[in-house]
């Protein structure tokens, strides 16, 4: 059966933005460009908004009164004069939090609006209270007020809907318990991610994967995960359930997986104790990241290349990604070795051309991607979305 065309209607043209609606588009604009570009003169926001320069004039004054802008310093032979003053964000006009929470572990950064850390602590496990406190006593320390924005990274699934953390097998019950505490107790906006989608935000704006649209992350650390980013777009799935590679049916595992169990899938093949039982198979007692950086030798690395394409060719051959990133600390670990290992056991399993390409931000990419998620959240409610 021939593909349905929809039909064609016409579509009444748009009536113009009113002059508060404009008002308000340049000011995002501006703001945007003062994100991305750093301080500004006028004269520089004039060319590269095409405003006017009266109309530049006014949005200046707007974004100074509403406390979003300041004069940061001036640019020029001179330096002197209106036409010499840069404008820059106030940094200060927020702060924000980004918190990486592993199964035994959580990392805060304190950050101000622009993102940039201003203190790291890590906070107690177990205590939600205890670890909220912490938080507040971090915040305090870094001369922050109230937070605004807090992001926490997390392993397990969070329903896109509810942004709730899912009571997940094997993860303790003080994760959402902590989340909790913080929606309790602090005055902030907390949103929760998954802790995989989070390295492939830092990934997509900071990392290996800045030039292309579309790519796949595999995380490689004490579980296995991936991400899944399409034309630009972290795709998260109906559930949140995207991603959960660890549950894979996967040959040479001796079993399959459950809906509670990974042991069975792609989890027993590339998750740190796996990859630590296949170096001490081929004679290297040392820990996974020495081996997987190639002190076990070039018998190990190819062993571990044949597990981790099989993941890879089935995640390609659905999803036709073109690249993927081999991330979290083993990933790092094995560098553009590994990558190219991988990539070579792919193209002989799948006809889909897929690059493979190792990270270079490792572990810390959960706290990256959570605090540049912070930063995204807080400038879209403060800029006015």
């Amino acid at each position: 059966m021939g593909a349905v065309t929809p039909a064609l209607t016409s579509t009444p043209a748009p009536s113009p933005a009113s002059p508060s609606t404009a008002r308000a588009i340049n000011d995002r604009l501006a703001l945007r460009l003062l994100q991305e570009a750093g301080p500004l003169t006028a004269t520089q926001l004039k060319a590269r908004t095409g405003l006017s320069r009266p109309s530049v004039a006014d949005l200046v004054e707007r974004l100074a009164e509403a406390g979003l802008i300041e004069v940061v310093g001036e640019s020029g032979e001179q330096r002197r004069g209106p036409n010499a003053r840069l404008y820059g964000i106030v940094a200060r006009r927020a702060h924000l939090a980004a918190l990486d929470v592993r199964t035994d572990s959580v990392t805060a950064v304190i950050t101000d609006l622009l993102g940039h850390p201003l203190a790291e602590a890590a906070l107690p496990v177990g205590a939600p209270e205890d670890a909220v406190a912490a938080l507040l006593r971090a915040a305090r320390e870094a001369g922050a007020g109230e937070l605004h924005t807090v992001v926490v990274g997390a392993p397990g699934l969070v329903g896109p809907a509810t942004g709730e953390l899912r009571d997940t097998e094997g993860l303790p019950a003080w994760h959402r318990d902590l989340v909790a505490a913080l929606r309790r107790t602090l005055p902030a906006v907390v949103a929760v991610e998954n802790e995989t989608n989070l390295a492939a935000l830092a990934e997509q704006r900071l990392g290996v994967a800045r030039d292309v649209d579309s790519f796949v992350l595999l995380w490689l650390g004490a579980g296995v995960g991936a991400a899944v980013v399409l034309d630009g777009r972290l795709r998260r799935g109906a559930s949140g359930g995207a991603g959960e590679i660890g549950f894979l049916p996967v040959p040479g595992t001796g079993g399959l997986p459950s809906a509670t169990d990974c042991g069975g899938g792609f989890h027993a093949l590339a998750g740190r104790e796996a990859v630590t039982a296949l170096a001490r198979a081929h004679g290297f007692a040392g820990p996974a990241e020495e081996a997987v950086a190639g002190a076990a030798g070039e018998a190990f690395l190819e062993a571990l290349a044949g597990r981790l394409a099989l993941g890879a060719a089935a995640v390609t051959a659905v999803l036709d990604p073109g690249c993927v990133v081999l991330a979290g600390e083993l990933g790092r670990a094995g560098g553009p070795a590994l990558a190219a290992r991988v990539a070579a056991r792919l193209a002989a399993l799948t006809p889909v051309p897929t690059e493979v390409r190792a990270t270079t931000l490792g572990g810390p990419a959960v706290l990256t991607g959570a605090r540049l998620a912070a930063r995204e959240a807080a400038q879209e409610v403060l800029f006015g979305g």
